[in-house]
């Protein structure tokens, strides 16, 4: 049997992070971790460190870097350079970007460049930075985690992709599902928080509360896929058993179903094609013998338009979207933001997105400016009275 794939996981941490870590754990025989990073938490990377001894380790916050390299006795990398480094580091085979944030961007080029196999949770790669990763990326290369895009994958799997018609990606609907404009007005951070299906962290349950997660899965799927904005479809599927469709241009339509569980993309992405056992939940028909389908009301939740808009618009305009939406699903949890706010924010964004050709340097200033920008209005007070 050959050597088990080196394994980096940025993000370790995390919703994903934690899940590839029981992943690896059921088959060490073919994965082994070979590095660890995350954003700050101390105690639970010297926690895994001690789990994973020979692991490499790197924390983006500097001071919490520092502090656990005291505690485990060994350097700490920081920083982006520090995610960087992991992901170029010789031993990884397969880099797990699920850092949240633009700060997985960098460390996603690092590792392409490097000649890595990425594993890619991180949406902000791709939605802002699409045009410099792709051309560094293949079919295999670059495999995605969300479940969404591993379901399109799989069903592609053999496929001639230029027999695409279609593609739908299905949406729970979040927890306002068949909500009016109005009632939004007054949703709570609990509420947006309460999401009916998936188990994830605060940003992309906020995200899939206004259908911005759809939106930029939206982007994702143009970038990995190579079809227009106008060929993928948001339909929104409140059983999520069916993870994603593809419509092929003889009129089949092949879905990938399972329960909801994020262990069997994240397992994919590590090992697939080859099918391996994994701790998911056995799925039968029986179990949710009636799978339902309806529309997007766009005018409640404009997110996927706007995203689509952006897409379309290209250079840096998706970078602006990213940016303002993150910054106000922030500012959102934070209490100093209503929940429509965060449609308004998008729309001025994406409406005043500079036309620039989209170099790693013009995204990462984009970025930059429009999260400055979106701070500064609203601490000016532009978004106190949003409403649609």
């Amino acid at each position: 049997m050959s050597e088990p794939l080196g394994v980096a996981i940025l993000g370790c941490t995390g919703s994903i992070g934690s899940q590839t870590l029981d992943v690896v754990r059921l088959h060490p025989d073919r994965l082994r971790v070979v590095s660890l990073a995350a954003r700050k938490d101390v105690e639970s990377v010297a926690a895994l460190a001690s789990e994973f001894p020979d692991a490499r380790l790197a924390l983006f916050d500097e001071q919490s870097a520092r502090r656990l390299s005291e505690q485990v006795g060994k350097p700490v990398a920081s920083g982006v350079e520090g995610l960087v480094s992991l992901a170029e580091m010789p031993e990884a085979d397969v880099v797990v970007v699920a850092v949240a944030g633009m700060i997985g961007l960098e460390p996603t080029i690092a590792a392409l460049r490097a000649g890595k196999r990425v594993a890619l949770a991180s949406k902000e790669a791709l939605v802002a930075g699409g045009a410099v990763v792709m051309p560094l990326a293949n079919d295999d290369t670059l495999r995605p985690i969300d479940s969404e895009h591993s379901a399109i994958r799989q069903c592609l799997q053999g496929e001639d992709r230029s027999g695409i018609e279609r593609i739908f990606l299905t949406s729970s609907g979040g927890p306002f599902r068949g909500w009016a404009a109005e009632r939004l007005r007054e949703v709570t951070v609990d509420q947006a928080l309460n999401h009916p299906t998936w188990k994830m962290g605060g940003k992309i349950t906020i995200d899939s509360a206004t259908l911005m997660n759809k939106g930029l899965e939206l982007i994702e799927a143009c970038w990995l896929f190579g079809v227009s904005p106008e060929e993928v479809e948001v339909v929104i599927h409140p059983q999520s058993v069916i993870h994603s469709m593809v419509k092929f241009r003889d009129g089949s339509v092949i879905a990938q179903m399972g329960h909801p569980d994020m262990k069997l993309p994240i397992q994919y992405a590590l090992l697939g094609p080859e099918r391996v056992p994994s701790p998911t939940r056995d799925w039968q028909p029986m179990h949710t013998p009636n799978l339902t389908f309806e529309p997007v009301d766009e005018q409640t939740f404009p997110s996927v338009a706007l995203a689509r808009e952006a897409f379309r618009m290209g250079g840096v305009v998706p970078t602006a979207l990213n940016a303002v939406n993150e910054e106000a699903v922030h500012a959102f949890l934070a209490g100093r933001l209503p929940f429509v706010g965060i449609f308004e924010a998008v729309e001025r964004a994406v409406s005043a997105a500079p036309r620039l050709e989209p170099t790693l340097g013009n995204i990462l200033k984009t970025d930059q400016e429009y999260r400055a920008r979106f701070n500064a209005d609203l601490a000016q007070g532009v978004y106190s009275n949003s409403a649609r």
